[in-house]
């Protein structure tokens, strides 16, 4: 099945970016704007308490089985926004490397960000995300 979303690169901008910078997808793609992926449990209880790399890998699991229900998959995803509840750099590059690794090749525009507090008890990792697809 052919992908709606294409990733930009440029040569003039630095290549220690681990995503590229801009994507597109075609006016006749579905555009599918997923709510924040949260690390929460089938209970509503939040996943790997005090673990960034822990919440972002449940977070992803989460965000998968959404974008599945949608008629989308990982390769799908147009950005990403990944909100981490942490002023450390350290902390942030831990849940990073989780959603990096989790989208392989298919490297979104993404944004990375440390915010103060996140909406459920625990919670350090929320990905948002915007997928496209090509309906046949």
């Amino acid at each position: 099945m052919p992908r709606a979303v294409t990733l930009i690169r440029s040569a003039a901008l630095s290549d220690v970016a681990e995503y590229a910078y801009a994507a597109t997808a075609p006016a006749e793609s579905r555009l599918i704007f997923l709510a924040g992926a949260c690390p929460l449990n089938d209970d509503g209880s939040t996943a790997a308490f005090g673990d960034y790399a822990g919440q972002a890998r449940k977070a992803v699991e989460n965000m998968e089985t959404v974008l599945r229900a949608a008629g989308a998959s990982i390769q799908d995803v147009i950005s990403t926004r990944v909100l981490v509840a942490s002023s450390r750099q350290e902390d942030l590059v831990k849940a990073w490397e989780v959603v990096r690794d989790a989208f392989g090749e298919h490297d979104v525009p993404s944004t990375l960000m440390g915010v103060t507090v996140l909406g459920y008890a625990d919670q350090l990792v929320e990905i948002e995300a915007v997928a496209a697809v090509l309906d046949s």
